[in-house]
């Protein structure tokens, strides 16, 4: 069967769009060809600097005729009708079939396509996948109107078979496909045909270029790990600057430099990120210092001199990156954080909250409310908070904003500032991502509460809340923060006063506080969905009463999942739905609530003197193991209910003929439902 190559050739590809580009060209020419009834095997795409590639085995070398009868309106139907038909079908009225039908005649469309040969196909839907392609941002370029990520210079199509391969012709603005590329821009020796894919991947090496993204990585991962060796230093892993660098190089070579003496005393993060911001260095490391000493950055040729010239003439625009990055430093120490904190008093957090000064007087107020629940000092915490956002008004942050935090720190430090308000100011931030370490030290917890808190409640406050996919503030990323913190940390925290406080503070209404608190549930549920947490049984737990202490919620959530997972709890929440069901329908028929509590003399049954039993038991049983917080206890003595209950629905029936004791056992049900509600809201759980 034969292979389709497809080659897309341009100008340098921004190398934040290729791994996504080549994605989009495998999916958008499968459906393409899917739809056009084109059976194919594997496909996969590549990507370099200057090129998309696509490659596709076991094509069928055509699609199948079909054919297909298409029923259509009766034939004495309005014209109208008989004229969508036609239009449907493509077809005029005299290549209709007229066919009996239960009401008489129908007209009936008979369409036979025949097989088409997939070069024909893949003609058509090259062209259109490269106008329609989704780029983030194309350019047009010359006369033509075709748009692509850079100018499209030459485009590669053949299919290929035992050796043979023959041109699939189509044009696109000028350019026609072919079976002729490049190689390297410096290093290859012009144009080449090709035959096939191995023939094409193999001329391409020999030409300095390696197709796949991953081989590139690979190597240069072996050659930084061999220049690291060489020089008794050690590789700063940077995952999403390697999968840049791979992006800007089709034949990587890598090279070591040396970072001056005068500038190894700088923090090692101000290093590695000058180094890699702007010159996307990769950064060696003294393992017994710790100091950032050297950097490797990777060539896209190799040079005669053998890249001597390359490492010197990036130490010197190094040079002058890390001279600003020095004063910058230096200029920051001698100011120091309290004359940065006064700048923030002209600085907008938000047009409707206020602005940062004013923002950092709410989080010291709140971290000081805090620090007893958490364990931290009161003042440590207020002077924490204080320093906090302070080095968002620095030089070096204002040059490098993902340095926030970090750069506090450090500038603390040098002020004297106790270990735990420096540690804080860096750690408030945390966690910075899903998986990310949350902060440990409680004058830490303090201050990462109360910043998160601040801000959800400030923009529920104002209505600003995540919508959809939306969400601009990362007020989503915030309240998981405060539930990996509190979750992994066991603080117990009672959220929603702290959120009607604040909110209060706003003028807005303390029905927001509920708002936000619903939004937190909707929150845990993510979160706890990847350890098999079910959501209704989120929603169960959220729906009793004064459930804001998210430590808590969460031992009583998995404890009730533990139970509804056995074969007892998936009876006994079988039968509280069965009372319910029962309550719940006789209540509507009836007009009334059977909410008073039902009399024992009036049982009648042996099973139902024994529910009586069975409840009066559970309910001294429950109450003092939920004030105990002992859950799975808690559920254990519920779960004694479940042979009981069975009895009663097989023995009892509820709606006896007798009033009286109709109404006493609906008033059972309901104790049923009162009972089972202490520990959590059955009607919420599903099945």
């Amino acid at each position: 069967m034969p292979e389709l190559l497809l080659e897309l050739f341009s100008e340098e590809i921004p190398a934040r769009m290729q791994a996504r580009a080549a994605d989009d060209l495998s999916k958008m020419v499968g459906a393409g060809l899917k739809a056009a009834g084109v059976a194919f095997g594997e496909s996969r795409a590549y990507a370099t600097p200057r090129r998309l590639t696509l490659h596709i085995v076991e094509l069928a070398a055509e699609t199948e005729a079909v054919r297909e009868e298409l029923k259509g309106p009766r034939t004495d139907a309005p014209e109208k009708a008989l004229e969508g038909f036609l239009r449907k079908t493509g077809l005029t009225k005299d290549q209709l079939e007229a066919r009996d039908d239960k009401k008489g005649q129908v007209w009936f469309a008979v369409i036979e396509r025949p097989g088409r040969q997939a070069r024909d196909i893949i003609a058509e839907l090259v062209p259109d996948v490269v106008r329609k392609f989704p780029w983030p941002k194309s350019m047009r370029w010359g006369a033509g109107d075709l748009r692509w990520v850079r100018p499209l210079r030459s485009i590669l199509c053949i299919l290929s078979e035992n050796g043979a391969a023959t041109v699939v012709p189509f044009e696109i603005d000028g350019i026609e496909s072919g079976d002729v590329t490049a190689g390297h821009r410096f290093m290859g020796d012009g144009t080449f045909r090709v035959g096939g894919f191995a023939d094409y991947a193999e001329k391409l090496r020999a030409q300095n270029v390696l197709l796949d993204p991953a081989e590139r990585a690979a190597a240069i991962e072996e050659g930084m790990a061999a220049l690291a060796k060489k020089a008794k230093l050690e590789i700063v892993p940077d995952l999403g600057l390697l999968r840049e660098v791979v992006g800007l190089v089709e034949w990587p070579v890598p090279l070591v430099g040396e970072v001056e003496e005068r500038f190894r005393s700088l923090p090692p993060e101000v290093l590695q990120t000058s180094m890699k911001e702007h010159q996307k260095f990769f950064s060696l490391r003294d393992p017994k210092s710790g100091q950032i000493t050297g950097f490797v950055t990777v060539a896209n040729i190799e040079a005669a001199d053998g890249g001597a010239k390359i490492v010197a003439g990036n130490q010197r625009v190094l040079r002058a990156r890390l001279a600003d990055a020095e004063f910058f430093y230096h200029n920051d120490l001698k100011n120091g954080l309290e004359s940065a904190l006064e700048k923030l008093q002209l600085v907008t957090f938000h047009n409707k909250i206020g602005d940062q000064s004013s923002r950092i007087d709410r989080i010291r107020q709140l971290s000081r409310e805090i620090s007893p629940l958490v364990g931290a000092d009161p003042d440590l915490s207020d002077r924490a908070a204080q320093l906090a956002k302070a080095d968002l008004a620095t030089e070096m942050v204002y040059e490098f904003p993902e340095l926030q935090g970090l750069m506090g720190r450090y500038y603390a430090q040098a002020a004297g500032e106790p270990a735990e308000v420096s540690t804080a100011i860096e750690a408030h931030y945390q966690p910075l991502g899903p998986t990310a370490a949350v902060p440990t030290e409680p004058v830490s917890i303090a201050v990462a509460l109360a910043d998160k808190i601040d801000t959800l409640t400030a923009f529920w406050a104002i209505d600003e809340k995540p919508t959809g996919s939306g969400d601009p503030f990362a007020l989503r990323r915030a309240a998981l923060g405060v539930i990996r913190i509190l979750l992994e940390t066991e603080k117990r925290i009672r959220l929603r006063g702290l959120f009607a406080e604040r909110i209060r503070g706003f003028e807005a209404s303390e029905t927001v506080a509920d708002d936000l608190l619903a939004f937190f549930a909707d929150r845990l549920k993510v979160y706890l969905r990847d350890d098999g947490v079910r959501h209704d049984v989120i929603d169960a737990v959220f729906r009793l009463p004064g459930q804001d202490d998210l430590v808590d919620v969460t031992a009583r959530v998995r404890a009730l999942q533990e139970l509804l997972g056995s074969e007892t709890g998936a009876n006994l929440l079988a039968a509280f739905k069965r009372a319910n069901n029962i309550l719940t329908a006789e209540e509507k028929n009836d007009g009334v609530e059977y909410s008073l509590d039902p009399n024992p003399r009036l049982a009648e049954e042996a099973a139902e003197k024994a529910l009586f039993a069975a409840l009066d038991a559970a309910d001294a049983a429950i109450g003092p193991r939920l004030d105990q917080e002992d859950y799975p206890a808690a559920m254990g003595e519920m779960a004694k209910l479940r042979a009981p209950l069975d009895a009663f629905f097989d023995d009892v029936i509820v709606n006896s003929e007798n009033d009286i004791i109709r109404r006493n056992r609906l008033c059972l049900l309901n104790r049923i439902r009162v009972t089972m509600g202490k520990v959590a809201d059955f009607s919420a759980i599903e099945g």
